[in-house]
């Protein structure tokens, strides 16, 4: 960031900067900002067209659940709960972001407050304390609101029985679905579906349109997912992205489809809707969908070197891990090998030890093995080394044992740690899986063959310490600077071919 800049955090401290947003429809602090307006009674986003409200009526939140906690209702014509999740700045510590991924999947069902803070190694005291100072809001009021809002989600866009929405959003109860719902959003269930949008046309049980902030670098994602798409398990074609995903109740296939432009569609084919919001959850982090390009290409675009290439590709996405063991064995077969070379090792894996669909859908045939599975499988005959097939036993066992965290929520610090300490793992694998599994924006493999070339091309040509001190500056978004230096290599190749 450049000396002097404000950020976000610290502008909308400000009343006046707050106001000043709204009046002039700044979509940059949707998300971040939410203007509730006391003679109304609603909620809206920054940029909502409705007419400039007094500014002695006005109270800003920092969420839509602090919004909801004080009393105030989302306006039906912004949305502002549909809006994409405000990404916590690394200067607010991993903590927010781990409390954050974990209530945003509906871990609150399960484990409580008090289950919560135990994963989280925090006094249930502290846990809210930090989540009302952050985002206005505690945990019982922010898991409320994921609630109510999946289930308006399900209610506007799918044709599924209401009995079968509150199932799938997590309420205890239909008379707890009723009463949420209707205080949330001051109407019942069934007037909500019969006021709201119709069902998006598909033939999977669940077919919903996420939002993302916009630009949006779809070809660039599509571009990066395509080769390392793992045989059996995904495919990527036109736009489209497919795979075989696996939840504690079921087996099922998840599409993502960002065709139109409008929106990226998400079809969900399960047998069983308990693990709806993890797997939408899943979803919007495989294509980063939480992303805030405007903070992100303010920083980036502060270097000249990175300029043209935040331009080219201003909505440049990191694109994250639906799991992250799966991610972990990919990214150690990619070490120090070709792409598609890492890509054929993997369907060997999974042709040999990953799990047969009843019914092959499409190139869909398997679901990742599981840790317990390949931690005791026989992996020669599959082109590894044996030093290759002691580091993924390794793996296995760690995750296995429940020694090794890789989900999104996991503890960064104690997760790289961690992985420093088995075999075959060392700070390019580290940083990589920081990137797509534990979905730091921070981390980049700055000793990544294919970054020292984009950089070199860029007339950056320093020592392994001078790069260091260069990608200081992309702070706290240096993955997204890495995804834009391989993307630059790509980039140059297609017009080397012109």
């Amino acid at each position: 960031m450049a000396p002097g800049a404000v950020t976000m955090e610290a502008m909308i401290e400000s009343f006046e900067v707050c106001y000043r947003a709204v009046r002039s429809r700044d979509r940059r602090f949707d998300g971040r900002l939410f203007t509730a307006v006391t003679s109304t009674g609603i909620y809206c986003r920054p940029s909502c067209p409705a007419q400039t409200p007094k500014p002695q009526n006005v109270r800003f939140y920092r969420s839509a659940a602090a919004a909801e906690a004080a009393g105030f209702r989302a306006c039906k014509r912004c949305h502002p709960d549909r809006l994409p999740a405000a990404t916590p700045a690394n200067g607010q510590g991993d903590l927010l972001g781990r409390a954050l991924r974990l209530i945003a999947d509906g871990s609150m069902d399960e484990l409580g407050v008090r289950g919560l803070a135990r994963v989280l190694r925090i006094t249930p005291r502290h846990l809210h304390r930090e989540l009302v100072a952050r985002v206005g809001a505690g945990p019982l009021q922010l898991a409320r609101t994921r609630r109510a809002q999946t289930a308006r989600l399900l209610i506007d866009r799918t044709a599924m029985p209401l009995t079968e929405v509150a199932m799938a959003a997590g309420y205890a109860s239909i008379r707890q679905f009723n009463a949420s719902v209707r205080e949330v959003f001051g109407q019942t269930p069934s007037g909500l579906r019969r006021s709201g949008a119709p069902a998006l046309p598909g033939e999977g049980p669940v077919v919903l349109r996420l939002s993302y902030r916009s630009p949006f670098d779809g070809a660039g994602l599509f571009a990066f997912l395509g080769p390392r798409a793992i045989p059996g398990v995904e495919e990527v074609a036109d736009r489209r992205y497919r795979r075989v995903v696996r939840t504690g109740r079921t087996t099922g296939i998840m599409e993502l489809d960002a065709r139109d432009g409008g929106g990226v569609v998400l079809r969900l084919y399960l047998d069983d809707l308990h693990d709806l919001e993890r797997l939408v959850q899943a979803a919007r982090t495989l294509f980063d969908l939480d992303a805030e390009p405007a903070a992100i290409n303010d920083v980036l675009a502060g270097d000249r070197a990175l300029r043209p290439l935040v331009l080219r590709r201003p909505g440049i996405r990191v694109p994250g891990a639906v799991d992250g063991f799966e991610m972990a064995v990919r990214a150690v077969l990619g070490q120090q090998v070709s792409v598609s070379g890492a890509t054929t090792l993997a369907g060997r894996l999974v042709d040999r030890l990953g799990d047969p669909l009843p019914h092959a859908n499409g190139g869909l045939t398997h679901a990742f093995p599981t840790a317990d599975r390949l931690a005791a499988a026989d992996l020669r005959g599959l082109g590894l080394t044996g030093a290759r097939a002691a580091t993924l036993r390794a793996l296995s066992q760690a995750v296995a044992e429940g020694r090794l965290d890789l989900s999104a929520a996991a503890d960064r610090e104690r997760t790289g740690a961690a992985l420093l300490q088995l075999p075959g793992f060392g700070p390019w694998t580290v940083a990589y899986l920081g990137m797509r599994a534990l979905r730091d924006p921070d981390a980049i493999p700055i000793t990544d063959l294919g970054i020292r070339r984009a950089l070199d091309r860029l007339g950056i040509v320093a020592a392994p310490r001078q790069r260091m001190a260069r990608a200081e500056r992309w702070r706290p978004w240096r993955a997204y600077a890495a995804m834009h230096l391989w993307s630059s290599l790509a980039t140059m190749k297609e017009e080397a071919r012109r």
